[in-house]
């Protein structure tokens, strides 16, 4: 699923997260809103989620190599349409966590400029030393996480005691959680935060292309 124009100058690969599709609201929300800012946005579902959509029947996520292998393979079809196009990793949650586990492999073999997560999970929810950062202290590419306040994959205060590299720079969505919704009393409304969260994805892609 492509959102903007075919000859963007440059193209951002979104993969889903764990349990929602490729057309889920907040996905067509942040994909339609790079679009309208110039980006090329693929969407794309790895093979579990495929298999939901055509039987109808629920599956749980694939195993990791499973699922970096469907990533690599988006990456090389996006390659082969326009091989100079600058090209980006993205994802909500699970589908963040594998583009940044594949970033600088990429980087190395398809010049890979960088990556977004969007919601990271950083440890399940009520686990907190089940975590999952040991590569975020070595990434080697640019990275960008946004996060929600509150979110149960990694709230700001949790988050703040973490050894992330320095490549990885982490934004905050006001009162968020891992969907970016806000709380009633924050007095944020769900389609500020998600527009926050494409200004803020647009500004990084577009350093990332400076670089």
């Amino acid at each position: 699923m492509v959102d903007g124009a075919a000859d963007a100058p440059a193209a951002v690969l979104l993969a889903h997260g764990a349990g929602a599709p490729m057309d889920s609201p907040f996905m067509t929300t942040i994909a339609g809103g790079l679009a309208e800012r110039g980006w090329r946005v693929v969407r794309f579902e790895f093979p579990y989620m495929a298999r939901q959509r055509s039987t109808g029947r629920r599956h749980g996520p694939d195993r990791l190599p499973v699922l970096q292998e469907a990533f690599r393979e988006q990456v090389r079809l996006e390659r082969a349409k326009r091989p100079e196009r600058p090209l980006s990793l993205a994802g909500k949650s699970m589908g963040g966590r594998v583009a940044s586990l594949l970033v600088d492999e990429l980087a190395a073999s398809e010049g890979v400029r960088g990556c977004l997560c969007l919601g990271y999970p950083f440890h399940p929810p009520g686990k907190p030393l089940q975590l999952r950062t040991d590569h975020l202290a070595t990434l080697q590419s640019p990275t960008l996480i946004l996060q929600g306040e509150r979110d149960a994959f990694g709230r700001r205060e949790e988050v703040a005691s973490y050894a992330l590299s320095p490549q990885v720079q982490v934004l905050w969505i006001p009162s968020g959680d891992h969907s970016f919704r806000p709380t009633r009393r924050s007095g944020r409304s769900e389609a500020e935060n998600w527009a926050l969260a494409v200004a803020m994805s647009d500004s990084f892609l577009r350093q990332l292309l400076s670089c």
